[in-house]
């Protein structure tokens, strides 16, 4: 919970006092570790699901109980946020308003991105299916990722997305091909 609450004065320049205690990205992220994840994994669901709608309801936040979130994860104005079900987040994370983490389709086990450590995504961008985004890369603002793996160290932009930058270098490439999953 502290990582999470470090997090917001890390990355919010607007961050005073006792104010991220009222940011609702905390409350949910906090909601999400404590009550639902947890009752997700001893299946619970439907009490799982139930909070997590609740939350939906009150932060504009959807995260499903069953996504995995590391620690340091910061939801800068979290409305419209979607988390589906096979998310995995690392630590020290941040998501902008927006952001949809979603599905392609109705294909059964891992089917939503994982994001691993320091991954920045911009306000509105989508990624969906199940790929991967690298260590400390950074996902413009509305950037559409679909089935592709993103290295690390890399800024993404557009739609469909492409590498502007990797290890600090100015690049204008295509993502790499998805391997082909089995």
């Amino acid at each position: 919970m502290f990582s999470d609450i470090k997090a917001i004065y890390r990355n919010d320049p607007a961050a005073r006092g006792l104010e991220p205690l009222l940011y609702p990205g905390l409350h949910a992220v906090m909601v999400h570790k404590f009550i639902s994840h947890p009752l997700y994994f001893i299946r619970l669901r439907f009490f799982a699901r139930f909070i997590s709608q609740l939350m939906r309801f009150l932060t504009g936040i959807e995260i499903h109980p069953g996504a995995k979130i590391g620690k340091g994860f910061f939801i800068d104005h979290g409305m419209g946020i979607v988390i589906g079900e096979t998310v995995e987040i690392g630590k020290d994370c941040v998501l902008f308003h927006g952001v949809t983490l979603g599905g392609t389709g109705n294909i059964k086990g891992k089917r939503h991105p994982s994001l691993e450590e320091g991954v920045l995504i911009g306000a509105n961008a989508t990624i969906l299916g199940p790929c991967h985004i690298g260590n400390h890369s950074k996902i413009g603002a509305e950037t559409v990722i679909v089935n592709r793996d993103v290295p690390a160290h890399c800024t993404v932009v557009g739609a469909p997305g492409h590498i502007v930058k990797k290890d600090g270098q100015r690049m204008d490439q295509s993502l790499p091909p998805m391997e082909r999953l089995s």
